[in-house]
């Protein structure tokens, strides 16, 4: 070994460490972690995954919708926040000058997380604004509010546009429309959102959230409709 050219001695010794680390950072490293998650933690470990009915259905960490067969939003299920799971974002804004809100045009993939994006529009920009407006006309009209009690995360898409969580002034537009739809009353249904509703982590960080999923099918089975 000594005698080989020093270059050589140089790379053989870069070689050895290149596999050393590969298989400590490659193979024993994730495995050791994924042992102790699927230990401490299995159920964060395997995609928070959330059943009913002995049948899985959606995971609490990703929006799902809730609609028809022709895509239309269900009354008596609570609307998550509008996804912006789109494959071409240049085809969905510009067609014929016309804009579409993000999960009614041609290339809506919903909340199909294969499709997670942003559209990193500003507040300023005019599809942005142009896509706010549709969306406070179509909530207006679903959920038989004026538009100025429509919160903002009701109009506009989370950075992922796969967001589970609604805000609770979001939630509150909702149990009017979700309690006339199942034939209960709108305190049944506040009872249910506040059983659902998730405070700041820590007490200190983000804001309160309600999980759309997890609050749907405590709906289903407490009032089917």
């Amino acid at each position: 070994m000594n005698r080989l050219p020093s270059i050589v001695r140089q790379h053989i010794a870069g070689l050895r460490l290149l596999l050393i680390f590969t298989v400590i950072c490659g193979i024993i490293y994730p495995l050791v972690m994924v042992g102790i998650a699927q230990v401490i933690f299995p159920h964060q470990a395997n995609g928070s995954l959330v059943s009913y009915k002995g049948r899985t259905v959606g995971s609490s960490l990703l929006c799902q919708e809730f609609v028809n067969s022709k895509g239309q939003p269900l009354a008596q299920y609570f609307q998550p926040r509008p996804s912006f799971a789109i494959v071409d974002w240049e085809l969905e804004t510009a067609k014929n000058g016309q804009y579409y809100v993000a999960g009614t045009g041609p290339n809506n993939y919903g909340c199909n997380p294969l499709y997670s994006s942003a559209s990193n529009l500003g507040p300023t920009n005019p599809a942005q604004i142009q896509f706010v407006k549709q969306r406070q006309a179509q909530i207006s009209k679903f959920d038989h509010v004026p538009i100025s009690k429509i919160p903002a995360d009701a109009v506009t898409a989370s950075g992922s546009g796969l967001d589970p969580d609604i805000s609770p002034a979001d939630a509150a537009i909702q149990v009017d429309r979700v309690a006339a739809a199942r034939h209960i009353t709108p305190a049944q249904v506040e009872a249910l959102v506040k059983q659902y509703t998730t405070g700041r982590t820590l007490g200190f960080l983000g804001e309160p959230v309600v999980n759309v999923l997890q609050l749907n099918i405590a709906l289903d089975e407490k009032y089917p409709v």
